[in-house]
């Protein structure tokens, strides 16, 4: 992106990757320490800049830029809220013999 992002590219751009969402990142060809290819990470926001701000399973934070990095998603966030409210759901109707 050229120049400060508008309001409402932000604002699509945390709609379109949300807190929670899984993404592989395919490659970062203009940072000196990239992430790997093929490293898994969850999304934790979208700053006021549109990069996607990162936890990855290395332990690093970069975020990505869209239109320079190559990323895809590996799981949304709504599958990750599913998943979790079946556990709850599995973990509530259990009961332990001791």
């Amino acid at each position: 992106m050229r120049g400060f992002p508008s309001r409402e590219q932000v604002e699509r751009l945390r709609q379109q990757y949300p807190k929670g969402t899984k993404i592989c990142c395919d490659s970062m060809n203009e940072d000196t320490r990239p992430i790997p290819p093929g490293t898994i990470g969850e999304v934790f926001g979208v700053d006021d800049a549109c990069q996607i701000m990162m936890k990855w399973s290395n332990g690093s934070s970069l975020s990505l830029v869209p239109g320079v990095d190559s990323f895809h998603v590996v799981q949304p966030a709504e599958d990750l809220e599913q998943e979790e409210e079946l556990e709850i759901e599995d973990s509530q109707g259990m009961s332990i013999d001791l």
